[in-house]
């Protein structure tokens, strides 16, 4: 058998596996094509059309079409972004939302009973397995994929984790530091209101990477908080993408301006607020763990 030979037939074995052959996707009556789109849309949260035909290589006219019956069907919204009204901004509806995350917790699901028989080594082969025949089929020099979505259970302790973490090894600051996100993410989880709040989680490889917060300071002004992106994450446009997802939420809010607090030494962040439209309006010297820092204040209007 050659080598062509082989790999459609693996192919064809694992189209079997995950259930692809079937009339409708996770037994819901939508196809496949269509199940990536609301993927993307529930994990994005909010999309331009044109991002959506980049990410799953789509034919414009094949992307508007599913759009249109989505529309009909009362799963999305669609309206002309405020800032170039060239690009329509597509949001998933309260349906379109409970249509995604039926698709979301079926294909978990499904996975979890493919993988219960496998040891743990087991799974880890077939981890590493994936890993390989992704490396190897990938465009060379093709951008790497991420995804920004809501955050799950355990997303939370990570945020805290990773900012104390990654903040002590790289300026030195304490546990005074790690409390204060404790405290931001505990304020949030006990207080949340999802028409005025919310987080973001940007994944990689299927590795949370990243993370930003939007919360109201007041009636009018919302708060960015607790940007981090891991190092070797950097350089794809996440953090970007994250401020971006908060000013767009922000603007849909209802809020008139957003602020946020940084550190000068964050010069990384400050290059992506200022590009965002960010300016500094206020800063004091301070100290944490010993350790002489700037805390800045910095607002832009919507």
């Amino acid at each position: 058998m050659s080598v062509v030979d082989r790999v459609r037939e693996f192919n064809r074995f694992y189209t079997n596996v995950i259930g692809l052959l079937g009339a409708g996707l996770l037994k819901t009556p939508y196809s496949l094509t269509e199940a990536r789109v609301l993927f993307e849309l529930g994990t994005r949260g909010t999309v331009s059309t044109s991002t959506l035909r980049e990410v799953l290589g789509l034919d414009p006219g094949y992307l508007s079409r599913i759009l249109a019956k989505f529309a009909e069907e009362g799963l999305i919204t669609r309206e002309r972004s405020s800032e170039d009204a060239r690009r329509q901004i597509v949001t998933l509806t309260d349906k379109g939302r409970d249509a995604f995350q039926t698709l979301d917790a079926r294909s978990a699901a499904d996975i979890e009973t493919m993988l219960t028989p496998l040891t743990p080594a087991q799974r880890e082969r077939l981890v590493a397995s994936m890993g390989t025949i992704r490396e190897l089929l990938e465009p060379k020099g093709a951008p790497r994929s991420y995804v920004i979505r809501p955050p799950r259970p355990g997303d939370y302790g990570w945020v805290v984790w990773r900012h104390g973490t990654l903040y002590s090894e790289e300026y030195g600051w304490g546990t005074a530091f790690e409390g204060m996100v404790a405290r931001i993410v505990a304020d949030y989880l006990e207080h949340h209101d999802p028409r005025r709040e919310a987080a973001w989680i940007a994944e990689f490889a299927g590795e949370p990477v990243g993370c930003v917060f939007c919360v109201r300071k007041d009636d009018e002004t919302a708060q960015l908080r607790l940007l981090l992106v891991e190092p070797a994450a950097r350089g794809m446009g996440i953090g970007r993408r994250l401020v971006d997802e908060c000013l767009d939420f922000a603007r849909r809010a209802g809020y008139r301006r957003m602020t946020l607090d940084t550190r000068n030494v964050l010069v990384s962040a400050r290059r992506i607020y200022d590009a965002a439209g960010f300016r500094l309006v206020e800063e004091h010297p301070a100290e944490d763990n010993g350790r002489p820092v700037v805390e800045q204040v910095l607002t832009r209007e919507l």
